[in-house]
């Protein structure tokens, strides 16, 4: 019933940002003080039983409910942003997305060597942010602990981009 609830809260918008696509948007699921509670108890349950250290939001729509998932853990929420968004010391890696391709960039001092981390969007599609993500995760020295996501878009096999032995756990399959 829960995840009825949320799933009634996404809205499908045709041929949006470019013809072809079929963007979800989560605005009203934001709306709905009860539709968002749910959401990230959803989005925390499946890693309960894990010591988190950092939450990585994928900008944008990472940042809504990554710093709440962050705080719920006692960790620490980590931006992952787009080329020249961040004002201190990046690396930085190219990955492609449905409709392009783009930089995500992260601090060089986000992840200390160590750090578990959990990595979080609001949507898996083609898997190549979270994969980029997960490269910088690495990078830093830190561990992927777990992959979370409100919606996977299922036939576009994102998962196959992810670490194989990494939990990921999508509330919302399409």
């Amino acid at each position: 019933m829960d995840i009825e609830y949320i799933r009634s809260h996404i809205r499908t918008i045709p041929d949006f940002p470019e013809t072809g696509i079929q963007f979800k948007d989560i605005t009203p699921l934001l709306l709905d003080n009860k539709a968002s509670e749910l959401t990230l108890s959803a989005l925390q349950k499946p890693f309960d039983t894990l010591t988190i250290d950092k939450v990585v939001g994928l900008e944008s729509r990472g940042f809504l409910f990554g710093p709440s998932l962050a705080a719920k853990f006692r960790a620490g929420f980590v931006p992952a942003r787009k080329k020249g968004k961040l004002p201190y010391k990046t690396i930085q890696k190219e990955y492609g997305l449905e409709y392009g391709k783009d930089i995500l960039e992260m601090h060089t001092d986000a992840i200390k060597p160590g750090d578990k981390v959990i990595i979080h969007d609001d949507l898996l599609a083609t898997g190549g942010t979270a994969k980029a993500a997960t490269e910088l995760v690495l990078e830093l020295g830190g561990q992927v602990v777990g992959y979370s996501f409100i919606i996977e878009l299922s036939f576009l096999s994102g998962k196959n981009q992810l670490l194989k032995e990494i939990p990921s756990h999508s509330i919302i399959q399409y």
